[in-house]
């Protein structure tokens, strides 16, 4: 049964005597070396070993015969075996003392070819000292066990200057004492992720120069334990160009709202311009007119001005610009606060886009104005109610109302000649809002403005 477990495992077997005499192989020994076991019974071990390590190669024998344990051959060194062709290979050796009553020990000694391990270590090898990054791998005390070529010329020091040494003289001075902490912390809890968690993190050159960095870490399983692989960018380049790129920005938003500003009291000029004509008219049909105007340049100019005020240029608070809008046709038309309440109920932050504000708030001010001029005559008491609500992320909802005395049944909406509802259809159309009219009880006219 030993004998049929010896030829059938798939590593070599190679049995041999105190002196070194091979006793024993098995088929797999014969393919690994290349020899047939007639070839190999009965010489020398050392027939296996390539030239240069047969010197001492009887030393360790006797050394092991002398010590009569199982363990690995090699302790880390680099093993070779030697095929009949002369080629070398990269080998594993186990090695077994057999004890026997007449011969003395015999040793068995388990080899495997490890060629293709050698091989995958080489690529990963060749993989890590060409990256791009910085790769440098610490043990569980923070010592630095490898460097690639990147982090030499990252950092200035020559690989030899830091093996050995704590990861901290890589980190500048300021956050050496915090960082074992932080090492000792990633050690119990390990996971692939990224350092600092949003801080900045910065390296120091050999030449004391800190320089901002990113780094990506990464625990590995070895046999020694835990260790951890750091990949490190040098951003210094990366920061800079953000740099440049939040001046941009800056400087954009400082032009945007100097824009705004000027449109604004550009469209105060004209609103002022429109009132010094009104003053100078005894036309009521031409005043009324020019009021009305008046109020959609004040309209425009609120947007401009909640534009001018607003942290994000792109959109408009349009919830805070209705109340603007709100009391200043109340002004404008002198609405009495103890017969009519205007009532606005809106989501907060209603952000809109320019394109879609400025008609929106247009036909806000033409209906407000409608609701407040034709609503209540004789002295009638009532509410107008003005909505703005989200239906869903893509639609929103706006409603003016009002409990006055309706539009009458025979007003033709669709061919008006007011010029106030024709800007509603008009505008309407313009930011794709589908329009609904319901003439009395209450009177309300409802958009759903797309977003």
């Amino acid at each position: 049964m030993m004998h049929l477990a010896v030829e059938a495992s798939p590593n070599g077997m190679v049995m041999t005597d105190c002196d070194g005499k091979i006793v024993m192989v098995n088929s797999a020994t014969e393919k690994l070396f290349g020899y047939s076991r007639q070839e190999l019974i009965g010489h020398s071990i050392e027939v296996l070993i390539p030239a240069r390590f047969r010197h001492h190669h009887p030393g360790y024998r006797q050394a092991y015969i002398s010590e009569s344990k199982s363990r690995s051959m090699g302790h880390g060194r680099d093993l070779y075996g030697l095929h009949k062709s002369g080629k070398e290979f990269p080998v594993e050796v186990g090695l077994n003392p057999v004890e026997t009553e007449h011969d003395g020990i015999f040793v068995l000694a388990a080899i495997v070819d490890i060629t293709d391990r050698k091989h995958a270590e080489e690529m990963i090898h060749l993989a890590v000292e060409a990256s791009p990054n910085g790769m440098v791998m610490t043990n569980h005390e923070g010592k630095i066990m490898m460097v690639n070529t990147t982090t030499e010329a990252l950092f200035g020091y020559q690989r030899e200057e830091l093996l050995g040494q704590s990861i901290e003289v890589l980190i500048p001075e300021s956050h050496r004492a915090h960082h074992p902490a932080l090492r000792s912390d990633f050690i119990k809890h390990p996971s692939t992720r990224a350092m600092g968690h949003g801080r900045d993190l910065h390296g120091q050159h050999k030449n004391g120069k800190e320089f901002p960095v990113e780094v990506g870490l990464n625990p590995i399983q070895t046999p020694r334990g835990v260790m951890v692989l750091a990949s490190v960018i040098d951003i210094t380049e990366r920061k800079s160009q953000e740099e440049q790129l939040k001046a941009a920005l800056k400087e954009k938003d400082l032009l945007l709202s100097e824009i705004h500003h000027r449109v604004k009291n550009n469209l105060q000029i004209i609103d002022s311009l429109l009132g010094m004509q009104s003053d100078m008219l005894n036309n009521s049909a031409a005043i009324s007119v020019l009021k009305e105007s008046q109020n959609r340049v004040k309209s425009m100019a609120l947007i401009h001005q909640v534009l001018y005020q607003s942290l994000d240029f792109s959109r408009t608070d349009f919830s805070s610009f209705i109340q603007s809008l709100v009391d200043n046709l109340s002004v404008s038309y002198a609405l009495d606060a103890s017969r009519i309440v205007v009532n606005i109920d809106t989501d907060q932050e209603v952000l809109l886009p320019i394109d879609v504000s400025i008609p929106l708030g247009l036909i806000l001010n033409e209906l407000c104005t409608n609701a407040m001029k034709y609503a209540f005559t004789e002295s009638r008491c009532g509410h107008i109610d003005i909505s703005l609500k989200r239906q869903n992320p893509e639609q929103l909802l706006v409603c003016i109302s009002d409990d006055g005395v309706g539009i009458p049944d025979d007003f033709d909406i669709e061919n008006t000649q007011s010029l106030g509802l024709q800007l509603v259809q008009l505008l309407s159309e313009q930011i794709s809002a589908e329009l609904t009219i319901q003439r009395k009880n209450p009177t309300r006219f409802s958009l759903i403005v797309p977003l």
